[in-house]
């Protein structure tokens, strides 16, 4: 992704996204699955990356199985993925079953009154389901009292077409957690009372917490679009980002002068300051202000100041006058800079990173 072969001479700044990175990273989790289905969770228009554009891109991958969490999503999906499966994470919105069948979309049933109620509208025309079981999340899915009254009543269920039982795991990132083998084992108790349909409970870091954790079917997200599902190791995917601004402007600042709102950074020798056009409009967190760093021309500059609506602050002191030049491009997250590297400077992980990326970055898609 070499953003000095794009030229876009009116952009302030651009998020150029590699479709076959993408890919790769689909296939990557195949190669590691052997065989274990992977759909892909393309929920926040696809982390803030585009759904339109994603979508298509792993269709071309093999993906027949999509997630994402509103209806309002997969009505807006369902175009560019043709002849897949769309499952509703967020469940049976009430006065909504119209639109699921409209548009063939797959809710993801999560209580005994959405059970209810599909089995009520689809007892003529039989349309497909998912189970949503909650094993220690205490969010969506059947709590055990509800699960309980299925194991007493097997009829609940009676009529329904249910394509996949799923949970959803806590911790899986983190490397000591209980949680996670508890999740699995309270997830094998409901699969007794709920053995219809395949067995779906690994996200992308589950994925890596072994094979026991694979079952029928595994949906990652975070990790298709290139962030670390494994935080205490190095990264198995491939980046599939790039975000670069342009500088605007080239400040002398003295010993003693302030930088930004709030004059929260004091410059302590004189320097040279590089203002950048990118702020919190654009998804540029501002807890990133006085903590995050960027690259100019490979060159490790700190952010120095207060993230502003439109524009942030660079020290450029220690890179050669000769690459400090108005309208030469910072990489905030690239080669240099992954965005596992930028959540962690801004306190935050890397799907709030990727979903803040903003609507006025100039988007480049590669290698469809």
């Amino acid at each position: 992704m070499a953003l000095s072969n794009i030229i876009i001479a009116h952009a302030n700044a651009v998020l150029v996204i590699d479709l076959a990175a993408i890919r790769k990273n689909y296939q990557i989790l195949q190669h590691t699955l052997n065989g274990v289905e992977v759909a892909a969770v393309v929920k926040a228009n696809a982390y803030g990356l585009g759904a339109d554009r994603i979508g298509p891109a792993l269709v071309k991958a093999g993906c027949k199985k999509f997630f994402v969490a509103h209806l309002e999503e997969g009505i807006h999906l369902r175009p560019y993925v043709a002849d897949t499966e769309i499952h509703i994470l967020g469940g049976l919105l009430p006065g909504a079953s119209n639109t699921y069948r409209e548009y063939s979309l797959i809710p993801v049933l999560g209580s005994l009154n959405e059970i209810s109620s599909w089995a009520d509208y689809t007892r003529d025309i039989p349309l497909p389901c998912d189970i949503h079981v909650d094993t220690g999340m205490l969010r969506l899915g059947l709590p055990q009292s509800e699960l309980n009254q299925i194991v007493e009543n097997p009829n609940i269920m009676a009529g329904l077409k249910v394509l996949n039982v799923i949970s959803h795991l806590a911790s899986a990132d983190e490397l000591h957690s209980y949680q996670t083998s508890a999740q699995l084992r309270a997830f094998k108790v409901a699969r007794k009372a709920l053995p219809m349909g395949k067995a779906c409970l690994a996200n992308s870091s589950g994925i890596f917490c072994g094979t026991p954790y694979h079952l029928d079917m595994v949906r990652p997200g975070i990790a298709l679009y290139g962030a670390n599902p494994t935080p205490n190791f190095q990264n198995p995917m491939c980046p599939t980002t790039e975000l670069k601004a342009r500088i605007t402007q080239i400040r002398d600042a003295r010993a003693g002068e302030t930088i930004g709102y709030g004059a929260t950074y004091k410059v302590n020798k004189n320097s040279k300051i590089a203002t950048v056009s990118v702020g919190y409009a654009d998804g540029y967190l501002r807890s990133l202000s006085n903590k995050a760093f960027a690259y100019l021309e490979g060159y490790k500059i700190p952010l120095v100041g207060r993230v502003s609506m439109d524009l942030i602050t660079f020290d450029i002191s220690n890179v050669p006058i000769g690459l400090c030049n108005i309208g030469a491009w910072v990489e905030l997250i690239g080669p240099n800079h992954s965005v596992d590297d930028l959540a962690r400077e801004g306190s935050t992980i890397s799907y709030e990173v990727l979903t803040n990326l903003g609507a006025r970055y100039h988007r480049i898609y590669i290698n469809e």
